[in-house]
């Protein structure tokens, strides 16, 4: 089978992967969390993962429901590392939910009139109407990571954007949006054996780009940008929400409650809303590389 990229993340696995990380692969188990700084050792049992999502999916039914009878706005934001399950979260995030008012924003490289525009402008557009909740997968925080990673923005641009990254998100909340903002983050070697799987998957190479490729060698430039990212745009107005992906299961179920928690609808029923897990939902003290 002829992989994407040539071969370009097995060949990274094979010649270039730290010892450490590369150990971590080969003595993984089936159900074993590679990453040595998760909480947990294992995979949550699928049972107790399903009969959890399955009561939260009534709730974000219900939350729904109210957010249009109220009128109320609500944008959630994705972030994170590569492969760290942003697209499987926000499918079970909204796979329930009633498309017309559950919008889901995942932009492209910007056009040539975009890239000519205000840097916020091409996201304004799809901010939620009334009644709606808008969840974009990646977003204004591409300046903050990736490009600076990739040297596709320059310093003065990049600070610029930091300075204006608050006075935007205040206005989006001063407007009446609820704005919550999510960071999935995952170990180096759950990163790679994510993207070994998709490399040999024939169903799920499409989710693979040279940036993830190239992205391989500069895990330390992107921790940096990432530490710089969250300190300088955390604040009371719009803080971030940091969740420890290694586990898909605990990560998807610790979304969806925190996104609840948020929000103040409805017949809410804290039974099956449930508890947070603080060694797997937080705040940037949760940040870990």
């Amino acid at each position: 089978m002829d992989l994407p990229f040539d071969g370009g993340i097995s060949r990274y696995f094979a010649e270039s992967a730290p010892d450490d990380v590369r150990s971590a692969i080969a003595d993984a188990g089936k159900k074993k969390i590679i990453n040595p700084d998760f909480p947990y050792d294992n995979r949550w049992k699928r049972s107790a993962y399903d009969a959890a999502l399955a009561d939260l999916q009534i709730e974000l039914v219900r939350m729904q429901a109210w957010a249009r009878e109220t009128g109320q706005r609500v944008a959630i934001v994705f972030e994170g590392r590569d492969a760290a399950g942003k697209g499987g979260t926000i499918k079970r995030l909204r796979e329930n939910l009633n498309p017309r008012a559950a919008k889901l924003v995942a932009l492209s490289k910007p056009s040539d009139v975009e890239a000519a525009q205000w840097y916020f402008q091409r996201y304004i557009h799809h901010l939620p109407a009334k009644g709606e909740v808008t969840i974009f997968d990646r977003s204004w925080y591409n300046r903050g990571v990736v490009e600076h990673v990739f040297g596709l923005c320059n310093p003065e641009d990049r600070e610029r954007w930091f300075a204006q990254v608050p006075e935007f998100e205040d206005m989006l909340v001063k407007e009446g949006i609820k704005l919550i903002k999510i960071w999935l983050n995952v170990g180096r070697a759950t990163q790679l054996q994510r993207f070994l799987d998709r490399e040999k998957d024939p169903l799920k190479q499409w989710k693979l780009s040279w940036i993830d490729v190239e992205g391989l060698s500069k895990w330390d430039a992107y921790t940096a940008a990432i530490g710089e990212t969250l300190t300088r745009t955390h604040n009371d107005v719009a803080p971030w929400t940091i969740v420890r992906s290694d586990d898909k299961r605990r990560a998807r179920v610790q979304v969806i409650r925190h996104v609840l928690h948020q929000l103040d609808y409805t017949h809410k029923d804290a039974t099956a809303l449930g508890a947070l897990d603080a060694q797997i939902v937080g705040g940037p003290d949760l940040w870990h590389v």
